[in-house]
C-alpha cells in the first residue's frame, strides 16, 4: 500500500465512517426504547386481571374471615396505587 493513501483513509474513516456509525447506533437505541403497541395492549389487559385477581383474593379472605374468626388473615402492606400506562405514556 501507497504511503500516500494512509492520510487520506485516516480522514474518510474519521469523518465518514465514524459518524456514521454512531448515527445508526443512535436511530438503533431510539427505535428499541419505545414500547410497541401490541406491548402497551399487553400490560394493559395484564394490570386489569391483577386488579380482577386482587379482588378475588379479598372477596376469599373476607368469606374465610367470616367463617372462621380464629384465623387471623395476614396481608402484606398495601401497595401505594399505580397509574395507568397509558396516563404515564402520555406525560
Amino acid at each position: 500500500m501507497d504511503h500516500d493513501m494512509i492520510p487520506v483513509i485516516a480522514i474518510v474513516t474519521l469523518f465518514i465512517g465514524l459518524p456514521w456509525l454512531i448515527f445508526h447506533y443512535v436511530t438503533q437505541w431510539k427505535k428499541g426504547a419505545s414500547i410497541s403497541v401490541q406491548d402497551e395492549n399487553l400490560l394493559d389487559e395484564l394490570h386489569v386481571l391483577a386488579r380482577r385477581l386482587e379482588d378475588r383474593m379479598n372477596t376469599i379472605e373476607r368469606i374465610v374471615a367470616a367463617e372462621t374468626p380464629e384465623l387471623e388473615v395476614r396481608r402484606p402492606a398495601p401497595e401505594l396505587p399505580r397509574s395507568d400506562v397509558r396516563q404515564i405514556r402520555e406525560k
